[in-house]
C-alpha cells in the first residue's frame, strides 16, 4: 500500500471550501489546483491550458496561486470551463477571467446564471445559494456554439443536469508518454434543494437528471474526478493511480458513483411520496 497521498495529509474529508491545499499532478497533463474542498482541474499543452471550476471568489485566489506553485502562468489559461452554476464552483469565474483573459465556457442553462450573479429559479436550491459575481468581461459561451475551443485540448462535453439545470461534465484523455487514460469529471449528481422543493413534482426536470445517472455510468472512464474531491474519493483514486502498474485500474469508478447518487434520488423521491 502506497503512503498516504500528499493531498490527503493536508486535507480532510468534505473540508472548508476554501481552505488552501496543495497542487498536485494527477495524471499526465492534468493537476488538481483546487482548494481541500472544492476542485479545479488544470489541463496543459505547451500551446495553452484548460482550466476546470474556480471555486468561490475567494478560492480563486488559492487556485491562481496553485497554478503558479506548479510553475505554470495563468496567463496561458486559454478556456475557463464550468461544471455547474453555483457560487461554491464558478463563484471566482469572474475573477479569473480577468487574471487569465481566457474564454468561460459552461452549458446553455449556465451561461445565463453566470451573466447575471444570480440563481435560476428552476434549481431545486433556488433561494437557498448566495449571489455570485456576473462575468463581465470575455461573455461565456453556450459549449455547443464554439466547440472548437475545447476541441484543441481534446476534451467532450457531458451533459449532465439534475443538481442544477445546467450541470456539465468534461472528459478528456490524459497521457504520461505512451501510457493514456480516460479522465471524467463527473458534475456533482445529489439531489440537493430547498426544504420545500420537490423533485417528484417537476416530473420533465426528473426525466433529465435520471438520464444524466446513466451518462456518466456509461462513460469511458479510467480516473474519477469530481468538484467536491470527497465525493469522487480523490485520496482512493490517487492510490489506485500510484498502484495501477501492480493492479491495474478499475473501471467501476464512474458507475459507482453514479449509482450511489442515483440510489440517494430514489430515497429521496421515496421520502417525498410518503409525505403526501
Amino acid at each position: 500500500m502506497p503512503p498516504k497521498h500528499v493531498w490527503a495529509q493536508a486535507c480532510d474529508d468534505w473540508d472548508e471550501w476554501e481552505k488552501p491545499g496543495p497542487p498536485f499532478r494527477i495524471f499526465g497533463n492534468t493537476y488538481y489546483v483546487g482548494t481541500c474542498g472544492i476542485a479545479s482541474i488544470l489541463i496543459t499543452t505547451d500551446d495553452g491550458h484548460a482550466l476546470i471550476d474556480s471555486g468561490t471568489e475567494a478560492g480563486a485566489d488559492i487556485v491562481l496561486a496553485n497554478i503558479r506553485a506548479l510553475g505554470f502562468d495563468p496567463k496561458d489559461v486559454k478556456v475557463l470551463l464550468a461544471s455547474h452554476e453555483h457560487f461554491d464552483h464558478v463563484g471566482g469565474m469572474a475573477k479569473l477571467q480577468r487574471e487569465t483573459g481566457a474564454t468561460v465556457i459552461a452549458s446553455e442553462a449556465a451561461v445565463g446564471v453566470m451573466l447575471s450573479g444570480q440563481t435560476d429559479p428552476d434549481d431545486p436550491q433556488y433561494g437557498t445559494l448566495e449571489p455570485m459575481e456576473p462575468i463581465a468581461e470575455g461573455m461565456p459561451y453556450f459549449w455547443g456554439d464554439a466547440p472548437y475551443r475545447i476541441d484543441y485540448f481534446g476534451i467532450r462535453p457531458i451533459d449532465t443536469p439534475g443538481h442544477t439545470s445546467g450541470a456539465m461534465s468534461w472528459s478528456w484523455e490524459a497521457c504520461d508518454e505512451d501510457d493514456c487514460l480516460t479522465v471524467v469529471y463527473a458534475d456533482s449528481l445529489s439531489a440537493v434543494s430547498s426544504d420545500s422543493y420537490r423533485f417528484s413534482d417537476h416530473k420533465d426536470y426528473l426525466g433529465k437528471f435520471l438520464k444524466s445517472f446513466d451518462s456518466i455510468a456509461e462513460a469511458r472512464c479510467d480516473v474519477l474526478l469530481t468538484p467536491h474531491p470527497t465525493g469522487g474519493n480523490l485520496n482512493l483514486t490517487m492510490s489506485l493511480l500510484e498502484r495501477r502498474k501492480l493492479d491495474g485500474m478499475p473501471d467501476f469508478a464512474c458507475r459507482g458513483y453514479a449509482q450511489k447518487q442515483k440510489q440517494a434520488l430514489s430515497l429521496r423521491l421515496a421520502k417525498e411520496a410518503a409525505a403526501k
